[in-house]
């Protein structure tokens, strides 16, 4: 394992997260960013709404104490080489992508010098977040769009170049809630990632090195396909159903953790469950 990737953090949302009352992972992103000295950078390339959508995150990080928050609005790729947008996330603490259209994320940002700046802030241990858009953009090959509630088919999803923080994996977002297993299915027998992560809505995979924990009151949903027996997928059409035979599948609530290096959940340690666990209120 390299030093930098010894120093990654990651909080990858899958959107509608709470913004309202005990925001756990919202809480947990500016603890890890330095909590009331951190200095968080909001970016909004995916939103058409950039102001609506930053201010509400700022409200939201402020309420907990962060010492600087600011947006950076990039509606162009030339935005991407202000100096004002490239001097604050050199002084950040924690980087977070708010949702969206994950295209527009990469379209504008992707191989600029502030995309640069930012994998170097990653590399340097600051923490970087992003929901919903901001989630699928993080492995190096993402889903750019594709069809919820189906059987796993070629033609299900589109794929496209992500923004590279956790290579080698792909990520789906609102995935129960949307029924999006056979989109990311899809995705990964198509790709040469052998782990696909599924991530409810109000919920996160918080990634320290080379491994993640699972926030918030959904679920994690792995995909393994490093010892898939069989494919048919050089056998069909691009509209006939695929088959796969012989993937893993891990359900990973709240607490449980899974490294990624070796591709297994961590069971022997789960007592950050029950600490995480919200007390009821009194009635």
């Amino acid at each position: 394992m390299s030093e930098n990737q010894n120093k990654k953090q990651l909080v990858i949302i899958g959107g509608a997260e709470d913004k309202e009352g005990d925001c756990q992972i919202l809480r947990e992103f500016v603890r890890r960013a330095g909590g009331t000295k951190a200095r968080i950078v909001v970016m909004t390339a995916a939103t058409e709404l950039p102001r609506e959508v930053g201010e509400n995150y700022i409200r939201v990080f402020e309420r907990f104490g962060a010492q600087d928050v600011r947006i950076i609005d990039t509606e162009t790729r030339e935005d991407a080489s202000s100096s004002t947008a490239l001097e604050a996330v050199a002084k950040s603490t924690g980087i977070f992508f708010t949702g969206g259209d994950q295209a527009r994320i990469t379209s504008i940002l992707k191989d600029t010098d502030l995309d640069n700046a930012i994998h170097k802030r990653c590399e340097e241990g600051i923490v970087i977040g992003g929901t919903s858009a901001g989630a699928a953009v993080m492995p190096d090959i993402m889903i750019v769009e594709g069809d919820s509630e189906t059987h796993a088919r070629i033609d299900v999803v589109d794929m496209g170049p992500g923004m590279g923080f956790l290579p080698g994996v792909v990520i789906d977002q609102h995935f129960s809630q949307r029924g999006r297993l056979g989109r990311l299915i899809s995705a990964l027998v198509q790709q040469p990632a052998v782990l696909g992560f599924g991530i409810d809505e109000n919920t996160a995979m918080v990634v320290t090195g080379n491994q993640f924990e699972v926030f918030g009151e959904g679920c994690v949903t792995i995909v393994d396909e490093s010892e898939v027996l069989h494919s048919n997928i050089d056998e069909i059409l691009k509209d006939e159903p695929l088959a796969v035979c012989g993937a893993r599948l891990h359900i990973m609530p709240r607490g449980y953790k899974f490294d990624l290096k070796n591709r297994k959940p961590i069971l022997d340690n789960r007592s950050t469950a029950d600490a995480l666990v919200p007390a009821e209120a009194s009635v």
